[in-house]
């Protein structure tokens, strides 16, 4: 029997490997020479393949859970603490993202650069909790059993209709607000259809809680899983394909022309299959630590790779110069100083925070002490003038 209060060690390891993937991706995607990207290599090919599955995994699993962990809450409905925790965590995501986008010296100029309002993985993924606790809102005023439509329903819409939305134009808004929806000015990711992969993570978590006390839970899901993933991967296009000969819908024929979002659904739920084979191979500590602190890993490795606040990290300095001989090894070291300055944070996270307090208590006083000692002198020196022009009342 799977009891309630059980650590999912499958999902802290894939958590774990999608962040470390991410890494090692955006390390070679930005650093390596384009001349060595060759699209005949089967190495270059393979690499290509499996970067391209990181970032709907990183999506679904955050979607999955969070939305397990708002249905383990003690309470339910609008009650639900985890409604207020998801709120913090959302808001926090987006404005990290922010922060990480910013240049010191051109705030310093009086400047916020284009590139701070573009929007990354963290904004997207920070505005996914916020339409998932939306949803589980306006759920939980009638039954949270219809949370899960909800979720599926909005999900898939948002991939069918893509051919149509990307199409779109968004210059109306201002560029702040049209990065969301667009990435013709730079942003890396978009809320659509990027959100669906969070919303599905959402609907595959109440699945899984329904059917958590099954024996057979696991098998079941990986025989799932691994059907369902092959289905989509081979046959996804096929069906849209015959659904467009048969109904002259042209929303089916366009989704066939550009059928990633429905292919990469199905490579995440073979990705899920595999771990949930090998979950007794990942309740080491080291997994668990790093799928809980991938957030820190992000942070640090978007400072070193992109140099948030000063403009100056690696992509600025050997931005598409290295070989493959150079660019491998360096990725690995990558990988490993982002984790391991990561996870020393959290070890000495308490310690850091009180020293930080500490220095900023005494930073405060310090200036309060300056501020009245120049507050005395100025006063002392104004009496010396008033005395020495003869000012006073009456003059």
């Amino acid at each position: 029997m799977v009891t309630q209060n059980k650590r999912l060690y499958f999902i802290d390891a894939m958590r774990a490997w999608a962040i470390l993937m991410m890494l090692q991706g955006h390390f070679i995607d930005g650093l390596l020479d384009p001349v060595f990207k060759d699209a005949t290599n089967t190495a270059y090919t393979t690499w290509r393949y499996f970067r391209g599955i990181t970032a709907p995994v990183f999506f679904t699993v955050s979607g999955f859970i969070f939305t397990y962990l708002l249905l383990r809450a003690p309470r339910q409905g609008r009650e639900n603490p985890r409604i207020r925790k998801g709120l913090k965590r959302g808001v926090q995501l987006i404005l990290i993202g922010y922060l990480l986008r910013t240049n010191l010296f051109g705030i310093l100029q009086g400047t916020l650069y284009p590139s701070f309002f573009l929007v990354d993985v963290l904004h997207c993924i920070g505005i996914s909790l916020l339409v998932v606790i939306g949803f589980y809102w306006v759920a939980s005023r009638w039954n949270v059993r219809l949370l899960a439509p909800l979720l599926l329903i909005s999900g898939l819409a948002l991939f069918l209709f893509e051919p149509l939305y990307k199409t779109w134009d968004y210059s109306w808004m201002p560029e702040a607000l049209a990065n969301y929806f667009t990435r013709a000015n730079g942003s890396v990711f978009t809320l659509i259809p990027w959100v669906g992969y969070t919303l599905l993570g959402g609907f595959l978590s109440m699945a899984f809680r329904k059917y958590r006390q099954d024996r057979y839970l696991y098998l079941k899901s990986i025989a799932f899983c691994l059907i369902a993933g092959t289905l989509l991967i081979r046959y996804a296009s096929p069906f849209f394909h015959w659904a467009w000969e048969h109904t002259g819908i042209a929303l089916f024929n366009k989704i066939v022309s550009n059928n990633y979002l429905f292919m990469r659904l199905g490579d995440v739920f073979l990705v899920f299959a595999v771990f949930m084979l090998l979950r007794g191979l990942m309740k080491s500590e080291v997994f668990l630590r790093i799928g809980q602190n991938t957030l820190s890993i992000y942070v640090i490795h978007f400072i070193i790779l992109y140099g948030s606040f000063t403009g100056l990290g690696l992509y600025q300095f050997f931005h598409h110069t290295l070989t493959p001989a150079v660019a491998i090894p360096g990725a690995l070291a990558f990988m490993g100083l982002c984790t391991w300055a990561a996870l020393w944070y959290d070890r000495n996270e308490s310690r850091i925070k009180t020293k930080v307090a500490g220095a900023w208590a005494h930073s405060k006083a310090l200036l309060s002490d300056v501020g009245q000692r120049l507050f005395r002198a100025g006063k002392t020196r104004l009496s010396q003038l008033s005395q020495y022009f003869n000012w006073g009342p009456g003059r």
